[in-house]
């Protein structure tokens, strides 16, 4: 059997001379990360999103180093091929850059991830800069940046006003100037996405950005149909995972409380 290749960097960047698409996915823990890593996606991102999908919190923001760290290291156990982004959350984005470079040092060295992913724009340039330069890859987050939901009174999509657009425009343009080897465009008109894929000579990520981006990502729970209620408009449901849990662990239920299980074959007896 040939060992399993990983996916890496370069590798990602080269997808966009060659007009492929670059695919990623979301993962927390081991199990999801085996199963989404045998499924062909390039890279597997842990993002602070897990602050809402697996600590229930109404946004991103609660969501520490030490917490990216501990689902890193389950993702990382559970991956093979993928090529695995740390995300870097809110405590770490508003920090000196010195605690950023230290923050993003430790979701390498501990978490076991592969680069990490930074949200802001032209703001963040020098800090981006210097964490390349120290030998880290770093994926760049410009548009609706989820830590920022405070800032735009909620998650809206960003860039509708042409001043908007503009500081978008920029701030892609100064994440792929710093260094980063590629981009999230996050909940931003279509036209401007193509524009900044157009212009820039990194990836771009679409996450609610159109279909124009060099590669889309969604959150594993959202594309699988965990929710019922909540399904944003960026998002298509290729399974309908929730419903179907919901049901099984019914039967389960049933089954318990009607003596269907466990039966015999189900458990162990003495050899007589």
């Amino acid at each position: 059997m040939k060992p399993i290749k990983k996916i890496t960097v370069p590798k990602l960047t080269s997808y966009k001379k060659k007009h492929r698409k670059l695919v990623i996915a979301t993962a927390y823990d081991a199990t999801f990360a085996t199963l989404i890593d045998q499924s062909g996606v390039d890279a597997i991102l842990v993002g602070d999103s897990l602050g809402m999908v697996i600590q229930g919190h109404e946004n991103t923001i609660p969501v520490t180093v030490d917490d990216i760290v501990y689902h890193c290291r389950a993702v990382a156990r559970g991956t093979q091929r993928a090529h695995i982004v740390g995300d870097m959350p809110f405590t770490a984005n508003k920090m000196s850059s010195d605690k950023t470079l230290e923050d993003a040092a430790r979701i390498i060295q501990k978490g076991h991830a592969e680069s990490v992913k930074l949200e802001g724009g032209a703001e963040m340039a020098k800090t981006i800069s210097r964490i390349v330069t120290s030998g880290i890859p770093v994926m760049g987050h410009v548009g609706m940046t989820p830590q920022s939901v405070h800032a735009f009174g909620g998650f809206k999509t960003q860039g509708k006003s042409a001043e908007a657009q503009k500081k978008i425009f920029d701030d892609a343009v100064a994440v792929a100037e710093a260094g980063a080897y590629a981009v999230v465009l996050e909940g931003i008109p279509s036209e401007l996405a193509e524009e900044i894929t157009h212009t820039v000579s990194i990836p771009t990520i679409g996450i609610g950005a159109g279909m124009h981006c060099d590669g889309q990502v969604l959150v594993c729970y959202d594309l699988l149909g965990m929710y019922e209620t909540f399904r944003p408009k960026f998002v298509k449901q290729y399974a309908q995972l929730g419903m179907l849990t919901k049901k099984a662990v019914s039967n389960f239920a049933d089954e318990v409380r009607n003596g269907q299980f466990p039966g015999e074959e189900h458990s162990t007896f003495l050899e007589k």
